[in-house]
């Protein structure tokens, strides 16, 4: 029996808590504002309620949802969903669509059931709901839901893209909020702990101001790989467009001092702080950052939209910049390492202590079978791709194969992970103009590191994974090398490296000694061990040096060099070394404290050449951080950070940084000058907002010692 009184919608009711736990989205801070917004996962039913002025009239009164996406909704770019609302038993919900359905009715309220289609693009949609009586002439009546409504991708569900089993591994790669990235040289890697804060109010806000400046299509929204590529293009701010630097995105990289415009990237405690301040300014880039802090942002990002996410860290990695899938190192006729690649004129292949990047958690319908899963993505800026700076989804298994045809990148991340570094020397003897010197097969690639999930160790390395393994099969094996060759035959730059150049008979063994850990203040040698394996006497010059480089490879100060001409009798062995004193090297440190060693060798009877390298990091102390009694959720606590400056030096332009969720939102501590060899110690006040297991990372940089972190896990009571 109709009613003669217009359907007119009141309010709707999004039950904003109830649905977000049971599309896991209940962490997200937005969900818990004293005005919710509803944040909700494609795919998979949620709950509303719609208010009328009088009762529904199931058989004269008509009712249309209508879900919009973007500047210009589409039904069928998927971006548009209209359904008119029907019984339980009349309307099954299926996935390939926008569903709606009667679950029940109170006087004026209305429960309904919907569920999104499970490929529907992510972010904010609209709602608006459209009624309408049988009989009546007058124009629908229509409701705007004044909310937004975030949807995200929904790796619980089987049907999407980034579906990830067992279900337990989404509590690492979706849900956990504080992870480990590695940095640091091989033999001296360590995991600096960094908050993700995905759940952060600031968060999705800063995800849509992102997609918004990206010009990504609203109908590429739904597809994790075109979003993934997206975010690796707009995490770094710089970019080159028709020819004209741009800077469109959130980051810019710095990879040398000075930072005085913005702050230092070893000062950052998480993402939280850039993502604010890229909200807050309205897109403006956000100064600075390096690899780690892209992959740090990148995994918030992914984490935040439900794409499963992972950093991954490679010790010694390789940046071939002309596309040869090899390393190479070029040395002129007087033994002087060359900054240039001579055949190019361009800058040489480089070296990186580690890179940082990302993997995504995703299916590839647009590869063949079996190279879905892990996906490499990287938001630093090294190269372009299809015109502009980013880097995957690069397929980890199709890396792992050498098999370069697949979309995107594979060839830049075989040769990251697995090029030969080949080193050459002028000689105006050789038809190609170079000697090949050697061929390391092994330097590359030493290790790939990750965090373990559902393990956090502050301060210490049980949490780490090496998932080497993944990207390539062991070091020297037939299988590593036929895939690398596999590789390299598919590219013809790639094949012309690999052949060129000639070596000669080797019968004098050279050996760079590996240093060992060498804390910041300590003095160090460089040794060389030499052994004549033949029956003849031999005349050897040779070359050592150590400098200070940039994590990135870039020579910044020699520190030290030596050379000499020497006689080895047949089968003799002897050893070379070069002592640097602290006075020698300390004053010529950049960031990070990462030196590099360089050897050089030349037989003058055979004309066998040998080169060698080592890179090590300078050991810094760790910061204590500690929480005064025990933490009571809204009652101050007392947080001490302390330790000792390892340096015989005054540390200026000082400051503490440290965060926690749960515990504090980011502070910073202005401190004064530290004497030379002095213990530090700054307290300070937090006052804790939940209860539980919760951790709280810090960090300290000067004018003189930066990189100085340290983390700590306390636990929380309830009031």
């Amino acid at each position: 029996m109709g009613s003669s009184e217009p359907l007119i919608v009141e309010t709707i009711y999004m039950y904003e808590r109830e649905n977000a736990e049971l599309h896991h989205t209940d962490r997200f801070e937005l969900v818990h504002e004293e005005d919710p917004t509803p944040v909700l996962r494609r795919g998979q039913e949620f709950s509303l309620a719609v208010r009328f002025n009088r009762e529904y009239v199931e058989e004269t009164d008509i009712v249309r949802l209508l879900f919009n996406f973007g500047p210009s909704p589409s039904v069928f770019k998927g971006t548009r969903g209209v359904n008119e609302v029907k019984p339980r038993e009349s309307s099954p919900l299926n996935l390939e669509a926008w569903g709606v359905r009667i679950v029940g009715n109170t006087d004026t309220d209305l429960m309904i059931e919907a569920r999104s289609p499970v490929d529907s693009p992510v972010g904010i949609w609209q709602l608006n709901v459209e009624t309408t009586t049988l009989g009546r002439r007058q124009s629908p009546n229509i409701f705007n839901y004044e909310k937004d409504i975030y949807l995200l991708f929904n790796p619980w569900l089987k049907e999407d893209m980034v579906y990830m089993e067992p279900e337990t591994r989404l509590d690492e790669y979706i849900l956990n909020d504080i992870g480990k990235i590695w940095i640091g040289p091989h033999g001296s890697a360590r995991g600096r702990e960094w908050i993700f804060g995905q759940f952060d109010k600031a968060v999705l806000p800063a995800c849509m101001l992102m997609f918004q400046r990206s010009n990504i299509k609203t109908e590429q929204r739904g597809d994790p790989i075109k979003v993934s590529r997206t975010i690796s293009k707009m995490a770094n701010a710089f970019n080159v467009v028709d020819g004209k630097y741009v800077y469109d995105g959130i980051l810019e990289g710095n990879w040398s001092p000075p930072y005085d415009d913005g702050i230092s990237p070893s000062a950052w405690t998480g993402s939280i702080p850039i993502l604010e301040q890229y909200l807050e300014t309205g897109g403006e880039r956000v100064k600075y950052g390096q690899c780690w802090v892209f992959a740090g942002i990148v995994t918030t990002i992914c984490r935040a939209l439900g794409l499963p996410s992972r950093v991954v860290t490679n010790i010694v990695s390789a940046h071939d910049t002309n596309g040869s899938l090899s390393l190479d190192v070029y040395f002129d006729a007087d033994m002087n390492r060359l900054d240039t690649d001579p055949e190019t004129g361009g800058p040489t292949d480089s070296i990186w202590n580690y890179h940082v990047w990302n993997d995504v958690w995703m299916s590839r319908p647009d590869l063949p079978r079996g190279y879905g899963g892990w996906q490499a993505i990287d938001g630093t800026p090294q190269e372009q791709s299809e015109g502009l700076y980013r880097c995957g989804p690069a397929s980890v298994e199709a890396i792992r194969q050498g098999v370069t045809g697949c979309n995107y990148d594979i060839p830049f991340l075989i040769a990251s992970v697995n090029a030969d570094q080949i080193r050459w020397i002028q000689d105006p003897n050789s038809i190609i103009g170079w000697r090949k010197i050697d061929t390391n097969t092994q330097h590359i690639g030493r290790m790939i590191l990750t965090k373990k999930p559902w393990i956090f160790d502050p301060n210490g390395d049980r949490d780490r994974a090496d998932i080497t393994h993944e990207y390539k099969a062991p070091e020297g094996t037939r299988a590593e090398r036929l895939t690398l060759y596999r590789a390299v035959r598919s590219i013809p730059s790639a094949k012309r490296a690999y052949a060129g150049g000639e070596q000669v008979v080797e019968d004098v063994e050279f050996k760079l000694a590996d240093l060992d850990r060498v804390n910041i203040g300590d003095p160090f040698t460089i040794r060389i061990d030499l052994e004549n394996k033949s029956e003849e006497r031999r005349t050897v010059k040779v070359v050592l040096s150590a400098g200070s480089v940039y994590y990135n490879g870039v020579k910044a100060q020699q520190i030290k060099r030596a050379e000499g001409e020497f006689e080895l009798a047949a089968a003799e062995k002897r050893s070379l070394q070069l002592r640097c004193t602290v006075e020698e090297y300390l004053d010529k440190l950049v960031e990070y404290a990462n030196m590099k060693l360089n050897a050089i060798a030349v037989v003058q009877e055979t004309n066998q050449t040998w080169a060698d390298e080592d890179d090590f990091q300078v050991i810094k102390p760790t910061i204590k951080v500690e929480i005064e009694g025990d933490p009571v959720v809204g009652q101050p606590s007392t947080i001490t950070l302390s330790f000792t400056n390892p340096l015989k030096i005054y540390l200026t332009e000082c400051v503490f940084n440290y965060a926690g969720p749960g515990l504090s939102k980011n502070k910073t501590i202005q401190f004064r000058d530290v004497g030379p060899l002095e213990d530090i110690k700054v307290e300070h006040q937090l006052v804790p907002q939940k209860p539980g297991q919760q951790k709280i990372i810090a960090t300290f940089t000067s004018r003189q010692l930066v990189d100085v972190t340290g983390a700590v896990v306390v636990d929380v009571d309830e009031a």
